[in-house]
């Protein structure tokens, strides 16, 4: 699992981007998971790290799908 920089999720293609958000969603239940059970994570910076590029991920997924809506709309012509 690795942290990514937007303009590195910008350059993922759409299923690579759905498959890391899974990975991604896996990963903050299992920490969560520890925190739940009174464990202390290895990391404890890492569950808003993966929030955080989580949220960065799906950014990108809603700017492409207002992108694709507009130029739906545009090209229909009221």
């Amino acid at each position: 699992m690795s942290i990514f920089r937007i303009e590195e999720i910008r350059r993922m293609s759409g299923k690579e981007r759905n498959e890391e958000l899974e990975s991604l969603m896996r990963d903050l239940l299992h920490e969560r998971g520890i925190i739940a059970t009174g464990g202390s994570p290895d990391n404890p910076g890492r569950v808003g790290e993966i929030k955080r590029t989580i949220a960065r991920i799906k950014t990108v997924q809603g700017e492409e799908r207002r992108e694709a809506e507009m130029a739906r709309n545009e090209g229909g012509g009221k």
